[in-house]
C-alpha cells in the first residue's frame, strides 16, 4: 500500500503493473537523457556566448533536431502501443467478480457459485479491536481471490460515477452507472492490497476503500464453502 513520503510505484503483484512500471522507468530514462543534453547544451551555450560567433544557420543542426525526436518517439510509442494491447487483451477468466458502486461502498458478487454476494464497507477506527488495522483502507468485508489465476471483474455502478481502482494489480475501472467495464487480472502473490475509489463521486468518496485478500487455492475454495453457508 502506498505510505508517506514513497516517491514511486507500489510495489507490482500482477504482470500487467510489472509492465506498466518497467515502462514508466524505460520512458523517465529517456525524459532525464534529453533534459540533461538540453540543459548541458544551453548552459555551455550560455558561458561561451560570443556576439561576433552568432549561428544564423546550420543544416546539419537542423537535420540532427529532426531525425533524433523522431527516433525518441519510436523507442517510447512502440513499448507503449505494446502496453496498450496486453490492457485489452482478453483472457480466459476462471472467476468472474461483479463489482457495483454505491455512495458510499462496493457490493460484490461472485457470479459463478450460489449466494456468494456482500457488501464492503469501510471499518470504523472507533475500539481498540482494530487498533492494528489501516486507516480509511481496511474493510469488513475483504473481496477474497485465489492468486495465480485470471479473474475478471464486471465493474458498474448504482447511483453516481466511481473508479474501481487497485494500484498493485494496475487496475483503474471507471464504474457509470447503466453501464458494465470490464478488467481482467491476475495476481501473481499472496497478500492484502488496497486501493480506494478515484472517481470524486460525493461528500465521503474517500470512504469507500478496496481491500483485496489474495489466498492460496486451497484457502480460497474454504472461504467459498464458508460464505455459501451464510
Amino acid at each position: 500500500m502506498a505510505t508517506w513520503s514513497a516517491l514511486g510505484f507500489q510495489n507490482a503483484s500482477s504482470p500487467l503493473m510489472e509492465e506498466l512500471i518497467f515502462f514508466h522507468d524505460h520512458t523517465m530514462t529517456i525524459l532525464i537523457l534529453i533534459t540533461t543534453i538540453i540543459s548541458f547544451n544551453m548552459v555551455s551555450t550560455y558561458i561561451n556566448y560570443n556576439m561576433d560567433k552568432i549561428m544564423i544557420e546550420s543544416q546539419p543542426l537542423e537535420l540532427f533536431w529532426t531525425i533524433i525526436p523522431t527516433f525518441v518517439l519510436i523507442f517510447i510509442g512502440m513499448p507503449s502501443i505494446r502496453l496498450l494491447y496486453m490492457l485489452d487483451e482478453v483472457y480466459e477468466p476462471l472467476i468472474t467478480i461483479k463489482v457495483m458502486g454505491h455512495q458510499w461502498y462496493w457490493s460484490y458478487e461472485y457470479s459463478d457459485f450460489i449466494n456468494i454476494e456482500f457488501d464492503s464497507y469501510m471499518t470504523q477506527l472507533n475500539s481498540e479491536s482494530n487498533i492494528n488495522q489501516f486507516r480509511l483502507l481496511d474493510v469488513d468485508n475483504r473481496t477474497v481471490i485465489p492468486f495465480n489465476s485470471q479473474i475478471r471483474t464486471l465493474i458498474s455502478a448504482a447511483d453516481v460515477l466511481h473508479s474501481w481502482t487497485v494500484p498493485s494489480f494496475g487496475v483503474k475501472v471507471d464504474a457509470i452507472p447503466g453501464r458494465l467495464n470490464q478488467v481482467n487480472f491476475i495476481s501473481n502473490r499472496p497478500g492484502i492490497f488496497f486501493g480506494q475509489c478515484s472517481e470524486i463521486c460525493g461528500a465521503n468518496h474517500s470512504f469507500m476503500p478496496i481491500s483485496i485478500e489474495s489466498v492460496s487455492p486451497t484457502q480460497f475454495i474454504k472461504w467459498i464453502k464458508t460464505m455459501s453457508l451464510l
